[in-house]
């Protein structure tokens, strides 16, 4: 699978440019600011029906108008499809495949697996649990839309259950009967998505692991694991046991939405603590690779992979290696943004691989 043609009108800083990209390699080379990164989230766009930096559809539409076109043809076992993203302000965000409409976006999700590394990725490890559920929610719906769908449910009653709990302060009583409803749902959608994530971890472990390795020749250990509440506990027997707590809280206290991955290194220390900018950023490269790994196992075929910036805080030898690395039969299309356009040109003269670098300079685009 791979991205022929891109087209973009008024989204972000570019008014209007169309692009045609090679199967192999594709780069977006100029300054910061110059707009390289939002060709990334056009592709990111069409891929996933979304921004990768920015959930505000709105705030895509080009200063000055009043709305955005997002438009590719891919091409898959050489069937073109031409997918377009349309938003007008104050309007519903339009997705079309083939000039036809999806009855829900979550029937697109997975149809072009795409990888994305970004220095934004560094709250995976900065930031709290949230982000790094998201990180899992991704790559799986990505594979199984079956599991957006549960994954939806269970976030509606969990909020329901959280609602009824705040109203206990109001009215002074709490519904048990409309609560052991909300239970019976929240055990059942909730279990589903709990082995769901136990299988994933299982597959992707090991990936991890190898590209972890690769990046760094060896040189130390690292962990990851995945830690629930459920783990060897019984849901239901959970939401009972934290009842009170619960309605001290207003709020759920246990349950898949508590879900974390654990990252050490040396010895379980935590990475987030310990670990230098190198490290971390190693291993969010691998977290990635991996990714990429376990979305091609699933679908068969080979995703795109995006890397903004991804020279940044790699020295010259993991730089060379990753970019060997990605260069192989394992990997498909791939789309790189950097400052220098002449560093990009030589690492990939030294490595013998196809190349079509574009210039960008304040919202267009030179070959």
């Amino acid at each position: 699978m791979w991205l022929k043609q891109l087209s973009v009108f008024n989204f972000k800083n570019y008014t209007e440019s169309s692009l045609e990209f090679l199967p192999q390699i594709n780069a977006f080379a100029g300054a910061n600011g110059a707009g390289k990164t939002n060709l990334l989230d056009a592709i990111h766009y069409l891929a996933l029906c979304k921004s990768y930096f920015n959930p505000i559809d709105s705030q895509h539409i080009k200063k000055g108008f009043d709305w955005f076109i997002v438009q590719g043809e891919f091409e898959r076992d050489q069937i073109p499809d031409v997918i377009s993203c349309s938003l007008k302000k104050n309007q519903k965000k339009q997705f079309k495949k083939n000039k036809k409409d999806y009855q829900r976006l979550a029937d697109h999700i997975g149809l072009f697996p795409l990888v994305m590394i970004s220095p934004n990725d560094t709250v995976i490890v900065t930031e709290g649990s949230e982000e790094r559920r998201k990180f899992m929610d991704n790559v799986i719906s990505q594979t199984d839309n079956h599991y957006l769908d549960i994954l939806i449910q269970y976030n509606k009653i969990l909020l329901q259950r959280n609602t009824l709990l705040k109203q206990v302060k109001e009215k002074g009583v709490l519904d048990l009967g409309l609560l052991d409803i909300l239970n019976l749902q929240l055990v059942e959608v909730g279990e589903q998505i709990f082995e769901r994530r136990k299988l994933f971890m299982e597959e992707f472990l090991p990936e991890f692991t190898r590209y972890y390795a690769f990046l760094t020749d060896g040189a130390e250990e690292v962990s990851l694991m995945y830690e629930s509440p459920l783990m060897g506990k019984d849901f239901e027997r959970l939401l009972l046991d934290n009842l009170e707590k619960d309605r001290l809280l207003e709020r759920t206290s246990q349950g898949i939405h508590k879900d974390d991955l654990l990252f050490a290194i040396h010895d379980g220390m935590a990475l987030k603590k310990f670990g230098s900018q190198g490290q971390q950023k190693s291993f969010l490269i691998a977290l990635k690779l991996a990714q990429y790994s376990f979305l091609r196992n699933k679908k068969k075929y080979k995703p795109l992979l995006l890397l903004d910036d991804i020279f940044d805080k790699l020295d010259v030898y993991r730089t060379r290696k990753l970019m060997q690395l990605v260069s192989d039969d394992e990997f498909g299309q791939i789309f790189i943004t950097d400052t220098d356009a002449a560093r990009i040109k030589e690492i990939f003269d030294e490595i013998a691989q196809p190349i079509r670098i574009f210039e960008v300079k304040g919202g267009s685009i030179h070959v």
